[in-house]
């Protein structure tokens, strides 16, 4: 299959629809979690303005693991009560960090970011798959639209590994 991104347009929870409707459609028919979370990461990095990391950390029983994902190379086990995506996997709730520095615990992959959001993925029966990490190089770069956007778009990844 050949998959062109569109260009985003009208507001921003518009363009999210758009976002989640293109996510859909490349994860459609495919059950591999490191297929789809490649093509996501890559969807969403080329998709979005103003990020420099967009990728996945997988849970392996005991820490967070580096999956597939867009951007420098990442730090590669995080254990979950370290940084935001440890926050945002030990709590299952998703973490928006306006400003990183001041998060306790961040732990600075890259210099360069300045802001984060990450989203847990759980299944529907409540196991922890892994998080959905998303930074930026400015301060404040996620807001609600952003976060109910990435959240959609999150939820869609785990609905294709079930």
């Amino acid at each position: 299959m050949t998959f062109t991104a569109s260009t985003l347009s009208g507001s921003k929870s518009e363009q999210y629809a758009q976002l989640h409707d293109q996510a859909r459609g490349l994860l459609h028919g495919e059950r591999d979690r490191i297929a789809n979370s490649a093509n996501l990461a890559a969807l969403v990095y080329h998709a979005l303005p103003s990020l420099n990391w967009v990728g996945f950390y997988f849970f392996d029983g005991s820490e967070l693991v580096v999956g597939p994902f867009q951007g420098l190379p990442a730090c590669v086990r995080i254990p979950l009560d370290k940084g935001v995506c440890g926050a945002a996997a030990s709590t299952r709730t998703t973490q928006r960090v306006a400003d990183v520095h001041a998060f306790p615990g961040h732990i600075a992959c890259d210099s360069a970011s300045r802001s984060e959001l990450v989203v847990p993925l759980v299944s529907k029966s409540g196991v922890l798959i892994g998080v959905f990490d998303l930074d930026s190089p400015e301060p404040g770069r996620f807001d609600a639209d952003d976060q109910h956007g990435l959240e959609a778009i999150a939820t869609a990844f785990v609905d294709s590994l079930e």
